[in-house]
């Protein structure tokens, strides 16, 4: 599964992580914005590490946690879906709109192999000072550049260079930026 090799689906230990996840999000979707100790706990034993002043507002959904790496002073807005069949690592400044989705699952083309539920996945790595606009898609083997802005809406099929906006299906990049400023 780590390596992007073929996993069954319904493993009884991935769902047992996964049951593990669901509950904890549950809890945490759940939770009053008066309760940001208990939030901030929750996060903690959620994921598999989460940098100081990170904010990541409810409802936050995610295969199982673990594989999720978020860094120091981010801010992550509504509804977040973050499939972490395989790592996702998100660097420090870093900012997702709301509905922003990270997909690291992939699935066989062939027929037989997709209802035999044989799956893969392949990681994703967000730089640091990073802004994700809302509803941005990323998928498998994604790697995002600091200092990058992702438009709304955008989907982001391939690697994103430090430094640059980009937008649209597929996302395509339209200015670079100063790395200085």
């Amino acid at each position: 599964m780590l390596a992007g090799d073929l996993y069954i689906a319904d493993d009884p230990e991935l769902e047992a992580d996964s049951v593990r996840a669901m509950a904890l999000s549950a809890v945490y979707n759940a939770s009053s914005a008066d309760g940001l100790a208990e939030r901030r706990r929750l996060l903690g034993e959620l994921l598999g590490s989460i940098g100081p002043d990170t904010v990541i507002r409810p409802p936050l959904y995610c295969d199982y946690g673990y594989q999720i790496d978020i860094g120091a002073r981010c801010f992550v807005n509504v509804g977040l879906v973050a499939l972490d069949v395989a790592r996702i690592t998100i660097g420090d400044d870093v900012q997702l709109g709301p509905n922003v989705q990270l997909l690291t699952p992939t699935h066989p083309v062939e027929g037989v192999l997709r209802r035999a539920k044989w799956e893969a996945a392949e990681p994703i790595s967000i730089g640091d000072n990073v802004w994700l606009g809302g509803g941005v898609i990323v998928l498998p083997r994604v790697t995002i550049g600091r200092n990058s802005v992702v438009g709304a809406g955008a989907v982001v099929t391939r690697d994103v260079p430090a430094n640059v906006v980009a937008l649209g299906n597929p996302a395509r990049i339209v200015r670079h930026l100063d790395p200085h400023g």
